[in-house]
């Protein structure tokens, strides 16, 4: 009798899931000015690797960036990243109590405070809830992104 093999179909990928921090920034004009403006930062769990910050508003018109989540994380430890994206910690010792984190593209720095313990607080009790550090890749297509990268 012939051995009976059966092949196991992938398991279905869980829905996607999400979460988002509307807070209000601080974009840096010069060394004394600034002004307050609103930013989402939002996180999927069928991207888990990164985080989005969007701005909101008047200042709409900067766009939404696309950053590693591990990124934002260690940036709220030490200095962070190279590059177009780029996190310091807050340093009471220079007066600057929030996280900062400067964006670049080819024509523009853009400087931007927030509210450390607000952004602390998501990464922990919502972003590493839906996906805990270390478990991303389990998430990822790894298939569809080879297919994605060899068209």
């Amino acid at each position: 009798m012939p051995a009976h093999h059966t092949v196991s179909s992938p398991q279905p990928r869980p829905k996607a899931t999400s979460t988002d921090l509307t807070l209000d920034a601080r974009l840096v004009l010069g060394e004394h000015e600034s002004v307050d403006i609103p930013v989402r930062f939002g996180y999927r769990s069928d991207d888990p690797l990164a985080v989005a910050l969007e701005f909101l508003g008047p200042a709409a018109e900067a766009g939404t960036w696309r950053f590693s989540r591990d990124l934002l994380w260690e940036g709220l430890q030490r200095p962070a990243g190279l590059g177009d994206v780029r996190i310091w910690p807050p340093c009471t010792c220079h007066g600057r109590p929030s996280l900062r984190i400067m964006l670049r593209n080819r024509d523009d720095v853009t400087l931007i405070d927030l509210p450390s313990h607000q952004v602390r607080r998501w990464l922990r009790h919502k972003a590493f809830t839906l996906v805990p550090q270390g478990s991303e890749d389990t998430l990822i297509n790894w298939t569809a992104e080879l297919h994605g990268l060899t068209r």
